[in-house]
């Protein structure tokens, strides 16, 4: 019989950037965009899209590299990505907020006012070079070109925007561990748990009172 092994990873908090830095992140990436308008290029333009929907979803970046413009549900009360092939390849439903929602719409007419295809199946975030989707190494290179230009640490990756959105998500629903346990698509909640124990308030204000 084969024996579990037991559950021990725990969360780096260097891996969580502040919320100074991740503002910092997006305003240096929708700078470069605004720029990049007046003078009729397009990169920019798409790497401010990438950039925000990473640290406004928590996506893994492979879920990002796999999205197709059908995969926005922007109509409803409530506003969703569809992620069709998660992490063990299931799907879900990830909420998003207005101002991403907002983002999207603008992203999509942008899309096709430089010509790129928008229909259900064509890719969300389209490659300069092949067409089709982004690799997940472009979208690697595109965080690391925007984080350096934003003199932001080297040693953040693209995956820091995951935890960045599930630590200020956990906080956000007033610790709600389930939700954040949804929205990331985790299988177990012990998994979840560990952003928990980076966040966890009762702990902080312990420590601080501890010779109080």
């Amino acid at each position: 019989m084969q024996k579990k092994t037991k559950f021990n990873w725990v969360l780096d908090p260097g891996k969580c950037l502040s919320r100074k830095e991740a503002g910092k992140l997006i305003r240096t990436a929708k700078l470069s965009a605004e720029k990049a308008i007046t003078k009729g290029q397009r990169i920019a333009c798409r790497d401010y899209f990438i950039i925000n929907l990473a640290i406004s979803t928590g996506l893994r970046v492979m879920e990002m590299a796999q999205l197709n413009c059908g995969d926005l549900f922007l109509d409803a009360k409530a506003f969703f990505i569809l992620v069709r092939k998660g992490k063990g390849n299931k799907r879900r439903l990830v909420q998003i907020n207005h101002q991403l929602k907002k983002h999207c719409q603008e992203y999509l007419m942008w899309k096709q006012a430089i010509g790129e295809p928008t229909d259900s199946t064509a890719p969300l975030i389209l490659s300069s070079n092949t067409k089709h989707h982004m690799t997940t190494r472009a979208l690697q290179n595109v965080f690391k070109k925007i984080a350096a230009r934003g003199n932001l640490s080297p040693h953040y990756s693209i995956h820091c925007l995951r935890h960045t959105y599930a630590c200020l998500l956990y906080k956000a629903s007033n610790y709600n561990l389930r939700l954040v346990q949804k929205q990331l698509g985790h299988a177990s909640i012990k998994t979840t748990q560990v952003y928990a124990d980076v966040m966890a308030p009762d702990a902080t204000r312990a420590v601080e009172r501890l010779w109080n």
